[in-house]
């Protein structure tokens, strides 16, 4: 039996829907993120999981309760928002006791829960500072340490990184996985960010416009997009439609056919393929994009133009404009 379950949520502002005909599941214990651009509902969805927003229609159930109408401080549900939300008056360790100290819980505990929590999100000598004291990465571990200190049966995270710089978010978003899976804690992460999504998660649920629109492990979305929306949305995709697929690989299709960019080769002139390899296209290299480890070709082929993802090795390795080469394909 699943651990949450989600079905037939509805909510709409005036005549606007912000979402409908939500139904999903989570197994106790998984890391879940909900991934889509902005204004596709994925933060109204995770709101309403907490009972800040009540929703029109549908039922939610943890551990066979319904909670549906439950008080948000009776859900056993902790969140952690973008804005972190400390008190700015409240030092660390109080904005982590603030929780506790609702619960009426003994000093003695408030004080040994506080202590093993701070360790839990290496914050220890930050004790007696406060919020304007910290760096924002430090704000948002306080922030996780408040919700994670109280026990949350079910943690959300409301895009809890997309206010910091790049080196941090990627040391945070492995702290948050790390405590996650040392807690086996049921977590549910919004985010618009691609790879936090493929990098964090057991499971992605792709929204677009109030649905979910695909469900997967991170390899299944990445590599197996169910629709055209997704494909474009998971990253640089080359999106074939039927009649470019029969000009370009004499391929019959009733939808688009998408490519991703890394699976395309480059041949050298002369250089033999595989017989894993897709017979070689003429093609001309018509721009490049050096994204650091990687550089991003513009090639057009029969007319089509496509995008090609190779390992950037050497510098002098890079293509020229105009050069002339051969394209092939793992099939």
């Amino acid at each position: 039996m699943s651990y949450v379950e989600a079905s037939g949520l509805a909510k709409k502002y005036g005549t606007a829907t912000i979402f409908q005909d939500i139904n999903f599941s989570l197994q106790k214990g998984e890391f879940v993120t909900l991934l889509g651009p902005s204004g596709c509902g994925k933060s109204t969805l995770l709101r309403s999981l907490a009972g800040l927003i009540n929703i029109d229609a549908g039922c939610i159930r943890v551990g066979g309760e319904d909670i549906t109408h439950t008080a948000p401080q009776k859900r056993g549900i902790g969140m952690v928002f973008q804005s972190y939300a400390l008190f700015p008056n409240m030092t660390v360790g109080q904005n982590i006791a603030f929780g506790l100290k609702l619960q009426k819980l003994p000093a003695s505990e408030i004080t040994r829960k506080v202590a093993d929590t701070i360790s839990l999100v290496a914050l220890g000598g930050k004790e007696h500072h406060y919020p304007h004291e910290l760096s924002g990465g430090q704000r948002q571990r306080v922030a996780l340490a408040r919700a994670l200190v109280v026990e949350p049966r079910i943690l959300l995270l409301d895009e809890p990184l997309s206010a910091l710089d790049a080196r941090i978010r990627k040391s945070l978003r492995e702290q948050i996985r790390d405590i996650q899976q040392r807690l086996a804690l049921t977590t549910v992460f919004v985010t618009h960010d691609q790879e936090e999504a493929l990098t964090m998660s057991d499971r992605i649920f792709v929204m677009d416009q109030g649905h979910i629109v695909q469900e997967g492990s991170a390899e299944m979305i990445y590599t197996r997009p169910a629709t055209e929306f997704v494909a474009r949305f998971m990253g640089s995709y080359n999106l074939l439609t039927p009649s470019e697929a029969c000009r370009l690989l004499q391929l019959e299709t009733h939808g688009h056919l998408a490519i991703r960019p890394e699976v395309i080769q480059i041949l050298a002139p002369g250089q033999p393929y595989s017989a894993h390899l897709s017979a070689p296209l003429p093609a001309t290299i018509r721009q490049h994009q050096l994204l650091g480890n990687v550089i991003r070709y513009q090639v057009q082929a029969h007319g089509i133009t496509l995008q090609v993802d190779q390992l950037n090795r050497r510098a002098e390795d890079i293509l020229a404009v105009d050069a002339d080469r051969k394209l092939t394909h793992y099939s």
